[in-house]
């Protein structure tokens, strides 16, 4: 087959010009409103920097029970990836005539099975594979595939219909379904945490983005160090550094995260070397430090860029290939150390990228979008082996790829429902509609049983020593806004009982009814803390 194949998606090649230039513009701009705050909820844009709040919700508190501690390791290809030289079917005479200077010859190649290995730079996997802490998703796509690197990335991440547009997230519909009070009583442990990562719609909510993001390991590494995000200790008395100190300290009383992470930060240790010069390897360092130190996050989402490859891919791919293999797998390494076993099988790392790439190589030695590719899951106790059909390469359209044959939401309804342990009616209401799931695929957790791990509403009982007096008992695990309201009957609010920040505690608040106005009758009482909302009939 020709390499000067001719693609009739117009904006995906290099060889359509303006097209191709102005689909990435479109990216580009959107990444950096993103980035920079203005199409965040619950946004903080200082300077260059975005700084978008993102709260817990019962989701991710769930997560922190005893009986479901599990974390999720999103890691975007950022891009577009090459499934067919990520994945390669051995001594298969037709990828090998697609892709004359592209393919990757099978003694290059080390072995995930008899039909399927990997490029033998990514041998750093390969313990991983033999130790049952990897598993291999073919050809994950959608119908009516964009290949717009923006729309398909929101496809992706929405996880919508390729012709609906939604301006939420799938994990931002979770975390906010979690955390019913997320703006009234936020939470000072971010449920979501990216590093990296510009475009921020996965975590995104209709009230607010529900997750924290960094824009680099370095800015991170400043709020871990000193607890806040800007420096004021170097600005002068002039009216101008006046004012800038003045935002810089608004800007670090805002970002309510900047404790709770120093702290873990400080307590968790790196204890393995992580790959030099590897920029995914330095944000999974991160990551496997607060989840050591204890930070209580249950969602992290890295990125590594790279994989928009129309000209010149080979190498250059196959690189950005080693680098993913040598940064997971020195992070799941870091997890096990000193024969931790437990830690491995509570962390689940996911790929995905917005799209594949074409099954031909273009006349640039490069290929262009496409429609599937593989999406590969890490993590200990996992098992083993392949998921979905290999892309058919045998009678290849001339003007199209193979179909997809793995729903990419099929997978996220499998990772919401097995692997952190909600209901499927609950599943069902993140995705939009009835999702099947993927049996076998990760190890199945225990059922959900809702989240009492950061805050506890106790009941509520007489006082034996004072006629008249209800006495309200909660508890705070962690440091906190906490608001106590009284409703009617109907769920409607009457009075604020308590609206204030306490240190964790066990605490009772003592409620005279006719100090309040209330009537005698049936009422509620509501508590909002950790964005988290518990409720009790009450009557007075």
């Amino acid at each position: 087959m020709s390499k000067a194949h001719k693609h009739p998606r117009h904006g995906a090649t290099l060889e359509h010009g303006e097209a191709h230039t102005r689909d990435h513009q479109l990216w580009s701009r959107r990444d950096f409103l993103s980035a920079s705050g203005i199409l965040g909820a619950g946004s903080l844009v200082m300077g260059n920097i975005g700084l978008r709040a993102f709260q817990p919700t019962p989701l991710m508190a769930s997560l922190a029970n005893g009986s479901n501690d599990r974390v999720l390791v999103l890691i975007r290809f950022s891009g577009g990836n090459d499934g067919l030289n990520t994945i390669i079917e051995r001594n298969n005479p037709f990828y090998y005539n697609l892709r004359p200077t592209l393919a990757v010859q099978d003694t290059n190649l080390w072995a995930l099975s008899n039909e399927y290995g990997m490029s033998m730079g990514t041998n750093a996997l390969q313990p991983l594979w033999e130790d049952g802490m990897m598993k291999v998703i073919f050809n994950v796509g959608y119908p009516a595939p964009n290949y717009s690197h923006f729309r398909s990335y929101d496809i992706i991440a929405s996880a919508s219909e390729p012709d609906v547009v939604l301006n939420t997230g799938w994990m931002g519909r979770f975390l906010e379904n979690e955390y019913a009070a997320f703006l009234e009583a936020p939470p000072t442990v971010p449920p979501a945490l990216q590093i990296g990562v510009q475009s921020d719609l996965i975590f995104r909510a209709d009230a607010a983005n529900m997750a924290l993001a960094v824009s680099s390991p370095q800015e991170f590494y400043q709020i871990a160090q000193t607890g806040q995000l800007y420096d004021t200790s170097l600005l002068g008395n002039s009216p101008r550094e006046l004012e800038l100190a003045y935002v810089r300290q608004t800007a670090n009383a805002a970002f309510r995260y900047a404790q709770t992470i120093k702290d873990a930060y400080s307590k968790g240790k790196n204890q393995v070397n992580y790959p030099a010069n590897n920029y995914l390897a330095e944000q999974l360092a991160i990551v496997a430090k607060l989840i050591k130190g204890n930070l209580g996050t249950r969602v992290f989402m890295v990125e590594i860029g790279g994989f928009d490859t129309h000209a010149l891919q080979l190498e250059p791919h196959l690189n950005i290939l080693k680098n993913v293999a040598e940064g997971v797998k020195a992070f799941y390494d870091d997890l096990a150390y000193g024969g931790n076993t437990e830690l491995p099988n509570k962390v689940l790392g996911m790929t995905f990228s917005e799209f594949g790439r074409t099954i031909y190589e273009n006349a640039s030695h490069g290929t262009d979008h496409g429609w599937g590719t593989p999406m590969m899951l890490f993590g200990g106790g996992i098992g083993n082996g392949f998921t979905g059909a290999y892309q058919d390469l045998s009678s290849p359209d001339p003007y199209g790829d193979p179909p997809f044959s793995v729903d990419f939401r099929t997978v996220y309804s499998t990772i919401l429902q097995d692997w952190m342990g909600n209901s499927p009616e609950l599943v069902n209401f993140v995705m939009g509609q009835n999702t099947p799931t993927i049996s076998g695929l990760v190890p199945t957790a225990a059922p959900f049983l809702g989240d009492n791990g950061k805050c506890a509403l106790l009941g509520h009982n007489p006082s034996p020593n004072e006629p008249g007096i209800i006495e309200i008992k909660y508890a705070m695990m962690q440091n906190g806004p906490v608001r106590l309201q009284i409703l009617d009957e109907a769920g409607h609010l009457l009075r604020t009982l308590l609206n204030e920040y306490r240190d964790r505690g066990t605490y009772t608040f003592r409620f005279r009814a006719p100090d309040w106005y209330i009537s005698p009758g049936l009422y509620q009482y509501r508590l909002q803390s950790g964005g988290q909302v518990f409720k009790r009939d009450l009557k007075v």
